[in-house]
């Protein structure tokens, strides 16, 4: 059984199968457990519980300083990086002997290497397709050395089908190889989603392309990208002087930031600051590499793909999966290095805020599905117990935890539980100097934390895009403004889905793979 392709407990059996279902409850039971604990200790002992919800408003006050911090600095390395000249820096950089593996080197240069890029498309509009592959062909690096390939479902239609041909006829000159190909619907034992249609895209090039011509795995750095994914002119540089400059690059995967740039000045003001919240996210842990992911639009080495086989085709999280597939792989000897710069990509928008709303809570969702890859990650753990170094996996099992149930928890600890000791903890409790003090210190804390919120308006407005004409200065200061609702926004867009995702996978509710549209 290989273990490294599971996507959910359904696809084990006996032993592995329990173990493998007790993990997916493991996340959600925590989760709730936690609030719930809280809610029957603040009737039974409201006492303790409001010593630990002032510790826990501290802890957040913190928090909220320490991620300002690598905020700063996250914003400081993006904006140095997209005022670097890679080009440059590629060309004057010498021929270096990169490690393929323990027992052979190459010299390369920037010039050796070939870019593939794999665009997984649905049923987008010919616009969103346009101005991503635009992006490519307007980039620094030289056509000759891109391979762009489009795979596109089958059951996005023949009007898709229309669209790729448009395409593939306007552009088929640009690039060294523009190869399209359609994933068939219905594939047994795949879900209907982006992991299945770019594994389907890669396999087929390298298949009727790559092999055929024999061209080097060793020398092609693969950039899988969201459909919407518009890129910086310098990327590939970027991404080519990474590859040559750190240790052991094949053992990498790359991540640019992701900020929602593509159509921000059109979007609700709620969905920017989503938007905004995660970009923000992203950037922190491009700064704490340690805990960093891959997510979204990334790269990685050819290599590395056909050693590990793919991208699953059977769960939702292939962004992240794919990571943690590489980890278990190598045995840990498998990171992601930032790469400081950033990639355009779409705000959730539909024809209008109602349609929004529903959209952005289902982009959530699914992306709070990725709790799914903590199963994965212990189960696999525990399958190779002793083949593995366990202080590393322990601590990235540990890391994964924290975060999952903080993203589900820690807003309404401070929204709602923050309320339960006076409301059910007695009379005896409310006549206490604690019961009267405690909103008191309560909102002083979190009226200091709120310092975070100023800071985040700030730099939102040092990455807003040029604005449309159409527009008055009276949006600037709404852009500002909009911040305001972040303690609202952190709940039902942040705390609600991800406590959602995880009370179904706990339940065994799997979920399918939900594609935001793509509305401009």
């Amino acid at each position: 059984m290989n273990y490294l392709k599971i996507g959910k407990a359904t696809q084990l059996k006996g032993k592995d199968k329990k173990l493998y279902r007790a993990l997916e409850i493991f996340p959600g039971l925590l989760s709730w457990g936690t609030l719930l604990l809280l809610i029957i200790f603040s009737y039974f002992y409201p006492i303790g519980v409001a010593y630990f919800l002032i510790a826990f408003d501290v802890y957040w006050l913190l928090l909220v300083i320490y991620l300002a911090i690598h905020l700063y600095v996250a914003y400081g390395r993006m904006k140095k990086a997209t005022h670097t000249n890679w080009e440059e820096k590629c060309k004057t950089l010498k021929e270096r002997k990169i490690k393929i593996d323990e027992n052979q080197y190459k010299k390369m240069s920037w010039s050796d290497l070939i870019h593939l890029i794999i665009f997984p498309i649905y049923n987008e509009s010919m616009t969103v397709i346009e101005q991503s592959v635009q992006s490519i062909i307007s980039s620094n690096y030289p056509s000759e050395k891109i391979i762009l390939v489009l795979t596109y479902e089958e059951r996005g239609g023949k009007d898709l089908k229309e669209r790729i041909k448009i395409i593939e006829k306007k552009y088929k000159n640009k690039f060294r190889i523009l190869y399209t190909t359609m994933h068939p619907d219905g594939i047994e034992g795949e879900l209907k989603g982006k992991g299945a249609n770019q594994a389907w895209g890669a396999k087929q090039i390298k298949k009727e392309i790559i092999d055929p011509q024999k061209i080097d795995y060793n020398k092609i750095l693969v950039s899988v990208f969201d459909i919407d994914t518009v890129i910086s002119p310098d990327y590939f540089f970027v991404l080519s002087y990474k590859f040559l400059t750190v240790n052991d690059p094949y053992q990498a995967s790359y991540q640019p930031v992701p900020v929602y740039n593509n159509n921000l000045w059109q979007s609700p003001f709620f969905a920017r600051v989503a938007a905004f919240s995660n970009t923000f996210w992203q950037m922190m842990q491009q700064v704490r590499d340690e805990k960093l992911a891959t997510y979204s639009s990334h790269s990685m080495t050819w290599k590395t793909l056909v050693e590990i086989g793919f991208w699953s085709t059977n769960m939702v999280s292939e962004d992240s999966r794919i990571f943690w597939h590489c980890f278990c792989y190598y045995k840990g000897n498998y990171r992601v290095v930032p790469l400081d710069y950033p990639v355009s990509m779409d705000v959730c928008m539909d024809k209008n805020s109602w349609k929004t709303f529903k959209n952005l809570y289902n982009q959530q969702l699914r992306w709070g599905w990725g709790v799914e890859n903590i199963p994965y990650l212990m189960f696999n753990t525990i399958k190779n117990w002793k083949e593995i170094p366990k202080k590393k996996f322990i601590s990235k099992i540990l890391v994964q935890v924290h975060g999952f149930h903080s993203w589900a928890t820690n807003a309404l600890i401070i929204a709602v539980i923050g309320w339960m000791p006076m409301l059910i903890g007695g009379d005896k409790f409310n006549m206490t100097v604690l019961s009267s003090n405690l909103p008191i210190v309560a909102r002083t804390l979190m009226m200091l934390a709120m310092s975070g919120l100023i800071f985040s308006a700030i730099i939102s407005t040092l990455l807003l895009p040029e604005k449309p004409k159409k527009y008055g200065i009276s949006k600037n200061i709404f852009m500002f403004v909009q911040w305001a609702i972040l303690p609202i926004s952190i709940i039902i867009f942040g705390s609600i889905p991800g406590l959602h995702s995880q009370t179904k996978l706990m339940l065994g509710d799997y979920m399918g793979f939900w594609v935001t549209p793509k509305v401009r």
